[in-house]
């Protein structure tokens, strides 16, 4: 079986008791940004020299890199690759290899965004105007498609075979889960495991093989490093799971876009999904794509009404709880607990 194409579905019929299994995570909720303390100056040089890097060639270029690395993003994915490099050095410290790899991480996270933008038509991110809403799709495009050439340039110049074969992955992966879900779109048939494969190649896959690649320029054997691979993947279907709750219960500010968007273009999500178990109805309404007067707005009360939305957030803290677990191996440290306390940063956005 190729690791990572089947992601599991584990759900107790009630919640996870999360917090008691893991007492360390009843520590008072932090910022994320304290939870990158041990990596904090490094991110910080990380984000100037991707502006660079991504800003010499040509001024269009410079001024959407200011746009896309200035965005205010949390950089949660290169962090995970910082804290898993000093988690798994024996004495913490990080080698260029380690630095670079965060940025290729940055750099193809940024890119899908780019064209997800497109592909959605979406005109802020982060509360800024996306690239193609600023410059028009062909420049947005373009800058994507760069975005993507220039990691992979990099990532053959960290001459490190296997880390090439697993980003590549990625990039593969992205394509896969985008195409996946454009040909689902209003279909009331896919089931919850195909939900977790398409969260899986759209965002965990990035988290889970970029982890995995740190431990190995940290000179770890494959078999070692695959623990963090797991711990990535399930910390990346945790964060989408939350992802799409948030579609339902956040507000219009924090999301940037107005609550139920998913579901009104055809995306459905655990919620939906569960929601249909429990009213079939629903189908009824996404199967005619919410052609009639009051279709979207009876679809959502109908996924606000139902145990979706409670049923989500227990396989959120599932995959949360299966991340946890994958660490246990690593030496004590202040990384090792920023990656844990990462876990609970996940779910906490749902307070």
């Amino acid at each position: 079986m190729v690791q990572g194409r089947s992601p599991s579905l584990r759900i107790n019929s009630e919640p996870v008791k999360f917090l008691n299994l893991y007492p360390h995570l009843v520590r008072t909720m932090t910022s994320v940004a304290s939870l990158f303390s041990p990596v904090d100056a490094d991110l910080s040089a990380m984000t100037e020299n991707l502006k660079q890097l991504i800003g010499a060639k040509h001024p269009i270029l410079y001024l959407a890199a200011e746009r896309l690395f200035g965005a205010g993003g949390k950089r949660v994915r290169p962090a995970i690759v910082l804290l898993v490099a000093r988690a798994t050095m024996p004495k913490g410290d990080l080698t260029q290899r380690h630095r670079r790899l965060a940025e290729i991480t940055e750099m193809i996270h940024t890119a899908s965004l780019v064209h997800d933008d497109v592909v959605d038509e979406s005109e802020l991110r982060r509360g800024v105007p996306t690239v193609h809403a600023g410059f028009g799709n062909r420049v947005a495009v373009l800058a994507g498609d760069f975005l993507f050439a220039q990691s992979s340039w990099y990532l053959a110049n960290l001459d490190s075979l296997e880390v090439v074969k697993l980003l590549s992955e990625v990039i593969k992966d992205f394509a896969e889960g985008e195409i996946q879900q454009g040909l689902n779109c209003f279909d009331t048939d896919i089931t919850i495991e195909a939900y977790l494969q398409k969260s899986y190649y759209k965002t965990a896959s990035l988290v889970a093989n970029s982890a995995k690649a740190s431990a190995i320029l940290s000179d770890w054997s494959s078999e070692d490093a695959s623990a963090l691979y797991h711990y990535g993947r399930h910390w990346g279907l945790a964060f989408q799971i939350v992802d799409d709750i948030l579609d339902f219960t956040g507000s219009m500010e924090s999301l940037g876009k107005p609550a139920g968007s998913d579901l009104k273009s055809g995306n459905l999500t655990a919620p939906v999904l569960f929601a249909i178990e429990e009213q079939p109805y629903l189908k009824t309404l996404i199967e005619r794509e919410f052609s009639e007067d009051g279709d979207l707005a009876q679809a959502l009360t109908i996924v606000e009404q139902s145990q979706g939305i409670e049923k989500s957030r227990a396989l959120a803290k599932d995959h949360a709880k299966s991340a946890i677990g994958y660490l246990s191996h690593l030496p004590v440290s202040e990384s090792r607990e920023s990656l844990e306390d990462l876990c609970d940063f996940v779910l906490s956005r749902l307070s």
